[in-house]
């Protein structure tokens, strides 16, 4: 087994720039945590975020600081207390205080799950942050059949898997996006409208009935537009609503078995394909600093994702990128 990886950290509050490689050792767990060789992790905003220094009275780090929050990989030890998890099991879930942009993470056995044999590792590796966000909040606004729910940036990370959860409670969702998102969004069953002056009016006239329910991850206008439409002030989820879910998920505690359990089910419902998440954008593990790079550019629908063991033939020189920054990158070539 190999003993010697390297870990992603920086050092500073910054931009991408603060970010390097660092040797990394292979960990030794204590009795109640696995180490997990990470095959994919996903990317995440507010991880941007995070690191430039935004929430620092809110979430402050200690430097040298590593960043990652969600990840899969396959069990390579495990500490003496744990039963339920082998050497070798495909395992998803999160890391505690970050870390999961690494070769290795330790966590605490609870802080995983089994990983289902049908689920891509990519998909496994960037469900977490996105995919606990989006169903706290779905499962907050307790929607049904008789629903008609406004999402905002819906084909990002965190909306396209509201949408979805949304459509399996029953309800009928709108999603507001750009033109190019459009035939995306009307593949996972959700009526695209476009942003822009007269919105309100668009949506109206693509729903029969009242707007019952607002998901809004932007901010900007979108309370009043929510207003306007009717929808009621106690079923409409702020953007400040989810930065405090996505907050309260990133900083999960070691004995907080929410976190696993929401996972858990979301995988399930991925394995039984009522829920699909979409990666648009897969790197090497080398690349790190550039997918975060085009994850702050916002050139991706759905998650971005780092592969620490990807294959390439060469073939395809910008094979990791999503589709708008392999294009602005094989012009620039």
């Amino acid at each position: 087994m190999a003993r010697t990886g390297k870990a992603v950290e920086f050092d500073r509050y910054g931009d991408i720039d603060e970010l390097h490689f660092v040797p990394q050792e292979l960990p030794v767990p204590a009795d109640d945590e696995v180490v997990v060789e990470v095959v994919a992790a996903g990317l995440n905003h507010i991880e941007n975020f995070i690191r430039q220094g935004d929430f620092e009275d809110r979430l402050p780090l200690e430097f040298p600081a590593r960043q990652g929050s969600c990840f899969a990989g396959i069990v390579k030890k495990r500490g003496a207390a744990v039963r339920d998890l082998a050497v070798g099991a495909e395992v998803l879930g999160h890391s505690i205080g970050g870390g999961a942009h690494a070769t290795w993470v330790t966590v605490p056995a609870t802080a995983v799950v089994k990983k289902p044999a049908n689920v891509e590792w990519e998909v496994a590796g960037g469900l977490y942050l996105a995919g606990v966000t989006a169903y706290d909040i779905v499962r907050g606004l307790h929607l049904g059949a008789e629903d008609v729910v406004v999402v905002t940036a819906a084909a990002g990370g965190v909306g396209h898997i509201e949408c979805q959860l949304a459509k399996a409670a029953g309800a009928t969702v709108v999603g507001t996006c750009s033109p190019r998102n459009h035939d995306y969004l009307r593949s996972i069953g959700v009526i695209p409208i476009t942003y822009g002056d007269g919105i309100q009016e668009r949506i109206e006239a693509a729903v029969r009935g009242p707007v019952t329910a607002f998901i809004d991850n932007h901010g900007g206008d979108n309370p009043a537009l929510a207003t306007a439409l009717g929808v009621p002030a106690s079923r409409f989820s702020s953007s400040d609503d989810r930065l405090d879910v996505e907050v309260r998920f990133i900083t999960a505690e070691r004995d907080d078995a929410e976190p696993a359990m929401i996972l858990s089910a979301l995988a399930k419902l991925i394995a039984e394909n009522k829920v699909r998440v979409l990666i648009s954008g897969f790197y090497p593990f080398d690349a790190v600093a550039q997918a975060f790079d085009d994850l702050a550019e916002k050139h991706s629908r759905g998650k971005v994702v780092v592969g620490m063991q990807p294959v390439e033939t060469g073939a395809r020189s910008h094979w990791y990128l999503s589709g708008k920054a392999r294009a602005v990158a094989e012009a620039r070539d």
